[in-house]
């Protein structure tokens, strides 16, 4: 039977988050286990007038590609990929997977150098992006191997993911215009500041955001969403970070990650499952140690860690940071083939002091 709460993301990713028109063309990409949610995306960019072009992913043939492909392989670029990032103006993407460990043995450098080679891509797609000529947004499929990652069963993890976005509400795109409406006075009060120090257990941080734009994540490019975040700059950040929660890279959890910065560059860096690849990303180019993005999750409705970044990094009462590339609209300059996102818990004996003035105390803004 059909979920009417999946209907409701489709068109709230369509008619809101990317903002389809007649004309368009949208590329609506995912795993093959997704089948059902790229069928009423499909559904709604139809509705909407769009041109959709359907591209469908593996994870078995992701796994023979990083196992079995040469070098030669592996710096081919599908054509047809390459003229769609180059000229499409919609991209739509449907996480799920029907197993989420199934990477687990692929070497973390087998992955790197995969995405090394694709870089192109994603340099491509943020860039146009920050000019307004590439709309994207990335949501989830509610699956089996996603709710046993989440230690949930598959109804109470639906339940999860269609409240975290409001799909489970009449009217959830008139919700998500309230999170923006509300994020904007705090995007507002950043605007021409520059020093931010963080203090908690967990941390002992300080950047610069000094003519930085932080932006506004209101279901426009990830769904579900809830956060505002910037480019800090690139040398400013000083001091030492505990992650609270596992990364994800490739279908293996990096753990206990604690960095610590120099003049923006991390110059120690240790954790405690999986450390091979954290010294992996972090040694991938010139711009994998610095930081291309600070941020402050705000979607309460996310009160658990679920081993899946999309709605991990918007857990309310959390900040989280990415090593490597940077989003230009932002006005980051760092730029690598990584863009990585750690997390950490801020809602126990935590501040964030922005120019010396009290902006954020355990969890929640105070101005």
């Amino acid at each position: 039977m059909s979920d009417n709460r999946l209907t409701r993301l489709a068109s709230l990713l369509v008619n809101y988050s990317t903002a389809v028109k007649p004309g368009d063309w949208v590329g609506i990409l995912g795993d093959v286990s997704v089948l059902p949610a790229l069928r009423e995306v499909y559904a709604a960019v139809v509705k909407a007038g769009g041109n959709p072009s359907l591209l469908i992913d593996d994870a078995a043939m992701q796994r023979i590609m990083l196992r079995e492909g040469s070098k030669a392989q592996f710096d081919w670029l599908d054509p047809a990929l390459t003229k769609y990032f180059d000229e499409a103006d919609v991209y739509i993407r449907i996480g799920g997977s029907p197993n989420t460990r199934a990477m687990s043995t692929i070497p973390g450098k087998r992955v790197q150098e995969l995405a090394v080679a694709r870089r192109s891509w994603l340099a491509t797609r943020l860039d146009r992006a920050a000019r307004g000529e590439f709309r994207w947004v990335g949501a989830w499929y509610p699956n089996e191997a996603s709710a046993q990652e989440a230690n949930l069963s598959i109804e109470e993890y639906a339940d999860f993911v269609y409240g975290a976005t409001f799909c489970d509400q009449d009217d959830p795109i008139a919700r998500w215009q309230q999170v923006r409406d509300e994020q904007e006075g705090k995007v507002a009060y950043l605007k021409g500041k520059d020093r931010v120090v963080l203090k908690g257990p967990n941390i002992d941080l300080s950047l610069s955001i000094k003519e930085r734009e932080f932006v506004n994540c209101a279901g426009a490019r990830n769904m579900p969403d809830g956060e505002i975040f910037t480019g800090p700059v690139e040398d400013s950040v000083n001091g030492w970070v505990r992650f609270s929660y596992p990364s994800i890279v490739g279908g293996r959890a990096v753990s206990g990650i604690e960095l610590t910065f120099k003049d923006g560059k991390v110059v120690e860096a240790s954790a405690k499952e999986n450390d091979d690849l954290l010294q992996a990303q972090l040694n991938t180019d010139a711009g994998s140690r610095y930081l291309g993005e600070f941020a402050i999750g705000t979607n309460f409705g996310i009160n658990r860690f679920t081993s899946n970044i999309l709605f991990d990094e918007k857990i309310g009462g959390t900040v989280h940071m990415a090593v490597g590339t940077g989003y230009p609209e932002t006005g980051s300059k760092n730029r690598s083939t990584i863009h990585w996102d750690m997390i950490c818990d801020m809602r126990t004996d935590s501040e964030i002091h922005v120019d010396g003035d009290l902006f954020y105390k355990n969890g929640q803004f105070t101005v």
